[in-house]
């Protein structure tokens, strides 16, 4: 998948270029819902130190998933996003 190759260029040039592949799979209709892409969207921004992005990024991706434990681990993400934006 795409979005695994992603966080595999992430990982071996940085953040910055993880980002880059990731946001060319934001139009792509069948990842629209996928609760992965702004959760892994949101990881790079933080990185980044783009902590606001993150933050957005991690609350979306909570509200994608039907995962209670994960919806919880993203909020909290968002959370401490916010604390490192203000």
């Amino acid at each position: 998948m795409e979005l695994n190759r992603a966080v595999a260029v992430a990982m071996a040039f940085g953040p910055a270029a993880g980002l880059d592949h990731i946001d060319r799979l934001t139009a792509e209709p069948s990842l629209k819902d996928y609760h992965l892409l702004p959760s892994v969207r949101g990881d790079l921004l933080a990185k980044l130190g783009r902590h606001d992005e993150a933050r957005d990024e991690f609350e979306r991706a909570a509200s994608l998933t039907r995962n209670a434990r994960e919806r919880a681990l993203l909020l909290d993400r968002a959370e401490r996003s916010a604390a490192k934006g203000d």
